[in-house]
C-alpha cells in the first residue's frame, strides 16, 4: 500500500532549541491517526512542517512519494492537503454559505485575472450547502458567523477544509474550547468522515475523544517521538502514560 504522507526523521531548531527531533510516521489511506502530547511536545511545530510554514533542518514530508521539501503552502495544498484550524477565522461579512462556497471556488481564484470571467457561483454555492448538511449544519447556512457559537465554527472551519477536496486533512485541536457535548459531537463528525474514506491526521488534547475515535496513535513528548502505532497498545507504553498522563503504571 502506498502512502498518503511519509514523515521521515524530522528535526526542527530553533537557535539552541531542538523543537522536533527525529519524528517519523507514515499514514496510509483511509487511517485517522491521532497526534497526541503534553504541552510543548512539538505537535504544533511538527504539523507546521508538514504544511509548510516551519522549514525543517533534517528529515522529509512526501505526499503520496512526492518529496514537498521545495513546496510552497499553496502547493502543498495543490497536492492534496487540507488544514482546518484550531482558531476558526472566518470571513465575518459573510454567511456560513458563502465561507464555503468560497473554499469551494478556491480553483477559479487561483489568478486574479482568471477569477475576474467567473461570476456564476451557483456550482460553489451548491457544493457548499451539500458540505454544510454533511458536518451538521445545514440549517446554519445563511447565518452569519459572529451570531453563532464556536462549535458552529470549528464545524464549519472543516466544511470550508473538505472543500478543497484533500487526499488527507489535517485537524489542529477541533475540539478545543468546546464543552464535552459539543466535543462528543464533533469526535463522531470526525469518525464519520473517517468512515466514508476520508484519510484524516488529528492533532489533540482531549484523550477521552482521540481514544475512542483513533485507532492509530503518534505521541510525542519534548519533540521526540516517543511511541506510534495501535491506540490501545500505545497507551500502554510506560513512556507515554509517563509524558501524557503523568504516571507510570
Amino acid at each position: 500500500m502506498n502512502n498518503i504522507l511519509e514523515v521521515g526523521d524530522i528535526t526542527v531548531k530553533f537557535g539552541g532549541v531542538t523543537a522536533v527531533s527525529g519524528a517519523t510516521f507514515d499514514i496510509n489511506p483511509g487511517d485517522l491517526l491521532g497526534f497526541i502530547g503534553p504541552n510543548g511536545a512539538g505537535k504544533t511545530t511538527l504539523m507546521r512542517v508538514i504544511t509548510g510554514i516551519v522549514k525543517p533542518d533534517d528529515g522529509h514530508v512526501k505526499l503520496e512519494g512526492q518529496d514537498l521539501s521545495t513546496y510552497s503552502i499553496n502547493e502543498r495544498i495543490n497536492c492534496g492537503l487540507a488544514l482546518a484550524q484550531q482558531i476558526v477565522q472566518p470571513l465575518q461579512e459573510m454567511s456560513l454559505l458563502d465561507n464555503v462556497a468560497l473554499a469551494c471556488g478556491s480553483a477559479k481564484t487561483k489568478s486574479a485575472l482568471k477569477s475576474m470571467f467567473y461570476h456564476d457561483r451557483s456550482a460553489e454555492r451548491q457544493r457548499a450547502r451539500e458540505l454544510l448538511d454533511m458536518v451538521g449544519l445545514k440549517e446554519a447556512c445563511n447565518a452569519m458567523p459572529s451570531t453563532l457559537p464556536l462549535g458552529y465554527l470549528k464545524r464549519m472551519e472543516v466544511a470550508r477544509a473538505l472543500a478543497l477536496e484533500p487526499k488527507l486533512l489535517l485537524l489542529d485541536e477541533p475540539l478545543a474550547g468546546l464543552n464535552q457535548n459539543e466535543a462528543k459531537g464533533l469526535a463522531d463528525l470526525i469518525q464519520s468522515l473517517n468512515d466514508n474514506g476520508q484519510t484524516i491526521l488529528l492533532i489533540e488534547h482531549n484523550l477521552r475523544e482521540v481514544m475512542r475515535i483513533c485507532p492509530l496513535l503518534y505521541v510525542q513528548d519534548n519533540g521526540r517521538p516517543i511511541a506510534y502505532g495501535p491506540a490501545k497498545e500505545v497507551m500502554q507504553i510506560s513512556d507515554v502514560r509517563n509524558a501524557y498522563l503523568g504516571k507510570a503504571n
